[in-house]
């Protein structure tokens, strides 16, 4: 019984000193002019489509849940954000050459058709995010377009 009060408050002491390990936040005030938004001229009913349920990992403004300041969640989001930036960044999208911004679309169409993006471990918390199927329509038509002329 002592061994495990002894376990119990070495957690205890563990999980508590993790809480001051700091994270890095994604947050920005701009909109840079390199925004996916800005650059395709989005309508307003796709724009908060992708908003809500892209923008938080695949941008550089992340709307922060009342969690991120609990450690380990923190560092799981972190590194979520981080991934999904280094895949694609909306915010960067003037930057990617054509051929790059013709595979992030094929990628977008195809995910979003697979029901692989918003990711189902986003979507369990933030079910604002997850796409009905006339959303998805809209979006993977919009993308289709957005591919058709890049060509």
């Amino acid at each position: 019984m002592k061994i495990t009060k002894i376990i119990a408050l070495i957690l205890l002491i563990g999980f508590v000193g993790i809480q001051f390990v700091p994270t890095d936040l994604n947050q920005s005030d701009t909109v840079p002019k390199t925004d996916f938004l800005l650059v395709n001229n989005t309508q307003e009913n796709i724009s908060a489509i992708l908003q809500e349920s892209c923008y938080d990992c695949h941008s550089n403004n992340t709307k922060y849940p009342w969690y991120n300041k609990v450690q380990p969640a923190a560092w799981f989001l972190e590194n979520h954000i981080k991934d999904g930036k280094e895949e694609l960044n909306f915010n960067e999208w003037d930057t990617y050459s054509n051929r790059r911004k013709n595979s992030k679309l094929k990628s977008i169409i195809s995910q979003v058709k697979d029901d692989e993006m918003p990711l189902a471990s986003y979507t369990l918390i933030h079910k604002d995010a997850k796409l009905s199927k006339s959303e998805k329509t809209l979006i993977i038509d919009y993308m289709k377009n957005l591919k058709e002329n890049l060509r």
